[in-house]
């Protein structure tokens, strides 16, 4: 009787402890996304003043002398940090835009994925190949492979799975959407927010929205995919009208977006739309 009670105490001993260690860990993760919540709730008293995006991968052509293809990448410069925003699709294809365009994968600093999807994420095995000590952000539920195979490849990998700032100026909207998972980029420069986004599958009005709430300014461009290739008229046409009640002030929609949504947009929009596909490269200049 007194060893079995030894061994049962022994076990609530143990119990209680691995309780405390989780307990613990909880609380200190709940601590530091508490802290990173803050610090992206906080707008720079210094927004960004010059600004270069370069489409590295996109579906519609632009530069003969690159090769368009299912898919979307983007170079941002200017900020705190280099940061490509998604990786398209095909890592021989990234790599060889890249070295057209005179880009060094030494000087990026900053990988951003928007959402799992292949065409997204596809040309980052490559591009870590190239150089490895990049940082990767990723949404939490990326699968855990993936994130495993980006560490083995000498990155290290963030895990969002709410709003962040990834470097000054520059933030992620967190994890959107349910049935695909999606965050976008947001930049906070001298004339308003600059929304980036892979696919916008949670919705381009609603990843807009949520930007303005998060940084409480307006919004100067918003450029990438839309998703809006299998949308009607009506739709694409209500979205539109959506976009100017938001104050959207320029529209750069590629990959996904579709050729009926990019000509609506740009009946709308007239000098404030800004056509866009593989090397096209934006500067504030353009957004004046």
């Amino acid at each position: 009787m007194a060893r079995s009670t030894t061994f049962i105490i022994l076990i609530l001993l143990a119990v209680g402890v691995v309780l405390w260690v989780t307990i613990s860990l909880t609380s200190e993760r709940s601590r530091k996304e508490q802290i990173m919540h803050a610090e992206s709730e906080r707008p720079s008293a210094h927004p960004i003043a010059s600004l270069d995006m370069v489409i590295v991968y996109d579906n519609n052509p632009h530069r003969e002398d690159l090769e368009p293809a299912w898919g979307f990448a983007c170079l941002v410069r200017g900020s705190e940090k280099t940061i490509l925003f998604d990786t398209g699709g095909d890592g021989s294809i990234l790599l060889a835009n890249m070295k057209e365009l005179g880009i060094d994968p030494d000087e990026i600093e900053v990988v951003v994925l928007s959402h799992i999807h292949e065409d997204h994420t596809g040309g980052l095995r490559a591009l870590l190949d190239e150089k490895s000590g990049m940082t990767v952000y990723s949404l939490a539920s990326f699968p855990r492979r993936f994130k495993a195979d980006v560490e083995t490849r000498g990155a290290s990998i963030v895990e969002l799975d709410r709003h962040a700032k990834i470097c000054e100026n520059v933030y992620s909207t967190g994890e959107l959407g349910t049935r695909v998972k999606e965050q976008a980029l947001i930049m906070h420069t001298a004339r308003g927010l600059i929304v980036m986004t892979g696919c916008a599958h949670p919705g381009i009005v609603h990843v807009v929205e949520r930007a303005k709430d998060l940084i409480g300014e307006d919004v100067l461009l918003v450029i990438g995919g839309f998703h809006l290739g299998p949308a009607s008229s009506a739709e694409i046409e209500g979205i539109v009208a959506s976009m100017r009640e938001l104050g959207v002030r320029y529209i750069a929609p590629c990959h996904c977006s579709g050729d009926a949504a990019r000509e609506l947009f740009h009946d709308e929009y007239e000098k404030n739309y800004i056509e866009v596909g593989v090397g096209s490269i934006i500067t504030m200049e353009d957004l004046s």
